[in-house]
Order: structure tokens, then sequence, then C-alpha cells
């Protein structure tokens, strides 16, 4: 499944943004630096961008910026909160989670009631798809255990989770880096799903 590319040309004119502007969120890391994809064409090196992504966050960026400052905006779009840590009680209050939901991921989980924010990524990303219909209970015992596993790599790189079925059969990957994947055709992709883009939901919810 590649992903769709928008040429910067293409790119300012449909966001309506000028050069200075791109360069300028780039320095602020509000865009990531692996969004800046250095192509050949027959014109020479031009540049390109997940298209679905980057035109996302730039419909963030311009709706924040008016009650954000540039540097508040980067340190929500930044990937980790270190030293953030909740109760379970406000992240229900937060609706971050629902009280079910978080039953569920404690029963697995075996954790306390104190949540930093790997936790509030995983019970976070548990709620999303439980609640969508996306997935059920079993499956969703299977993410998690894939989110717990690999706790260190989430953190530190552009990480999708995958989901698919064949046959009846259920499957959870965790793809880093990754710009495409191929499965065979029987196989139905039921979610993919960027956990960059809910660690910046969650952010939201907590600004």
């Amino acid at each position: 499944m590649s992903e769709e590319l928008i040429s910067k040309k293409d790119l300012l004119d449909l966001a309506g943004i000028s050069y200075g502007q791109l360069y300028r969120w780039k320095r602020k890391d509000l865009i990531p630096e692996d969004w800046f994809i250095r192509k050949s064409t027959f014109t020479g090196q031009e540049t390109f961008f997940p298209k679905g992504k980057i035109l996302e966050r730039i419909n963030k960026i311009q709706h924040m910026k008016e009650n954000l400052s540039l540097d508040e905006l980067a340190d929500m779009f930044s990937p980790n909160i270190a030293d953030l840590q909740l109760e379970k009680d406000e992240l229900v209050k937060r609706n971050i989670v629902s009280n079910t939901v978080l039953d569920h991921y404690l029963e697995i989980e075996k954790g306390g009631p104190t949540f930093n924010f790997s936790r509030i990524l995983e019970v976070y990303v548990l709620e999303k798809l439980l609640q969508s219909g996306e997935i059920n209970l079993d499956e969703g015992k299977m993410l998690l255990q894939v989110l717990l596993d690999n706790k260190s790599l989430i953190r530190q790189k552009n990480a999708e989770l995958v989901f698919t079925r064949k046959l009846g059969v259920s499957s959870c990957l965790l793809l880093i880096n990754t710009e495409n994947f191929q499965f065979e055709r029987s196989t139905k992709i039921v979610v993919q799903l960027s956990l960059m883009a809910c660690m910046e939901e969650i952010k939201s919810k907590l600004l």
C-alpha cells in the first residue's frame, strides 16, 4: 500500500501557503524532517510529501496558530511528553478514555492508577479502535500486547499499527518508519493507524 505523494509546488498551491512558511514550520519541528522526500524527476531533484499527512498537519497548524505560539505548537506535535503523569479519573474526565475501556486495559496491563504518556497512548489507541467497532475485545488484547512489547520503539520512531484479517484470522503489526507495504490479495487491511497522529490527538485534549 503506497502512500500518495504531493509535490512541493502543488502543496503550496493547494494549501495556500508560501515557501517561507513551509520551511519556517519545518525549522520549528512542526513538520517532520522525514516528510520531506527528495525524488529525481525529468526536471531534476524535487521535494515531495505524504499527501494525506502533510495536508492534515498544515490544516491543524493553520487552525491552532491563532491561539498557540509556534513553540507551543511544536511542543504539541513533538512525539514525546516524558514527564506527563495523569490519574485514571483525569483520563476519563478529559474524554481520553471511557471507564469501560479503562477497566479492560487495567485488567490486561495490571498497572496502577497513575498513567505516564506511554500508558495514556496505549489506552487511547485501545479506546479508539474498540469504540469504532473495527476490532473486538480479543483483538484488543492482541493490539495491547504489541504496544506493550514495543514501548521503546513507539516513543522513538514514526510508528503505524496495521490490523489485518484473512479467512477470519486477525493479525496486528507494528510498522516502524515504513513508507509502503504489501500483503497478498486475500488479506484485508482492517485498520491502519498512525501512532504519532494519536499522540497529537491526545495532546490536543490535554491543552
